[in-house]
């Protein structure tokens, strides 16, 4: 663990008795004692507070916002153009074959555009907006930690060290005055809780952090219960769920490509694997990302092959990421198989230590999105 880079929340995290261990090159908290169930209940039902400091904060700027969003879509098949000022977006690379090679969120900050990238791609990401953003400033910000507080709570625990907060929307960003600190804040997450994402100067992070958890309604949260939580959210995890052999469309997240940027919009393609990708959003992909609802109660993890029944040699499919769901209360999975079999009800077969075991492909979300719009 010596050779790992650490968050600026560390030595609290180890203050608070969290397991860590090694993630995208960083030492980071898995748990905590309250444990990885527990921490994702806490989540749903009040607020849970999680160090995401390790993934990538960068600012774009050029002469104006449009000069910056218009070179951004070149890379990325989303409107950033159209995007209001203070508002956020998710978005993704892509490349040549219209494979996703890093998932992300940028938001129209006025003079600048603030992308915050994955913690495992951000050094790749950033290589690549500097050799193709012509006349774009590309600045990483290594200044500034990251937390995200998320749970139906989260609102008031904000809004008690700035009352703004409490105003608001899904996707909505803002400068905050919290503890003390100037911090840019968006209210959203990866949990499908309500919340917010907020960088703090790494000076002033404990600061605000130990402010947060002074409230009776917060808990630290670590990687575990991140990663079940945005399971049950159907949201997918890069490098697992999706990848560069990933089309959007075969992700199922054609609702992130606006139809400014699609076959016919005001500013169609443009980006790379635009052929590939226009032609999916028309006639469809050949595979889906579905969800899985395995029966019993072993749980069917990433790897397991997915066949179309019992006595196929070939699998049609596989899971791409699959745990213990606390709020469904059972295993839960997501994974690829082909169009003909992703039709909700069907019944298809995880083979696990040997064995067939019934799986129903089901609809995601798994636990329904409580986001304020």
């Amino acid at each position: 663990m010596s050779d790992l880079l650490q968050t600026p929340l560390h030595d609290l995290h180890v203050a608070l008795g969290a397991k860590m261990v090694a993630f995208a090159g960083y030492s980071m908290p898995v748990q905590y004692p309250m444990g990885v169930m527990k921490e994702h209940t806490h989540t749903r039902e009040k607020a849970g507070l999680f160090d995401v400091s390790h993934m990538g904060q960068v600012i774009l700027k050029g002469t104006d916002y449009a000069t910056v969003a218009l070179a951004l879509e070149a890379l990325i098949p989303v409107d950033i153009l159209g995007l209001g000022q203070g508002r956020q977006r998710y978005g993704f690379f892509t490349n040549d074959a219209g494979g996703i090679t890093d998932d992300l969120m940028l938001a129209n900050r006025g003079d600048h555009v603030f992308v915050v990238v994955n913690a495992a791609c951000k050094g790749a990401d950033i290589a690549h907006m500097r050799a193709n953003l012509k006349g774009v400033d590309i600045t990483e910000i290594t200044d500034r930690a990251l937390l995200a507080l998320q749970g139906p709570a989260a609102e008031t625990v904000l809004a008690a060290l700035d009352p703004r907060a409490a105003s608001m929307r899904f996707m909505d960003v803002a400068t905050l005055s919290l503890a003390g600190a100037e911090c840019w804040v968006s209210r959203s997450g990866y949990t499908g809780e309500d919340g917010y994402e907020i960088s703090v100067p790494a000076s002033q992070a404990t600061t605000l952090a130990e402010a947060l958890l002074d409230h009776p309604d917060v808990e630290p949260i670590g990687l575990g219960a991140r990663d079940s939580l945005r399971l049950e959210g159907g949201l997918c995890l890069y490098g697992h769920d999706i990848d560069t052999n990933t089309t959007p469309t075969q992700a199922t997240l054609n609702w992130a490509i606006q139809k400014v940027r699609r076959a016919n919009g005001a500013r169609a393609g443009g980006f790379p694997g635009a052929d590939v990708i226009l032609n999916e959003l028309t006639g469809g992909a050949l595979t889906k990302r579905v969800g899985l609802m395995p029966e019993g109660r072993a749980p069917m993890r990433e790897g397991v092959q997915l066949f179309a029944d019992l006595e196929d040699e070939t699998p049609i499919g596989h899971v791409t990421s699959g745990g213990f769901g606390p709020t469904v209360g059972g295993p839960i999975a997501m994974g690829y198989v082909p169009v003909s079999n992703a039709t909700i009800g069907t019944t298809l077969y995880g083979e696990l230590r040997g064995k067939r075991l019934r799986v129903t492909v089901t609809s995601l979300p798994f636990t329904p999105a409580n986001f304020r719009r």
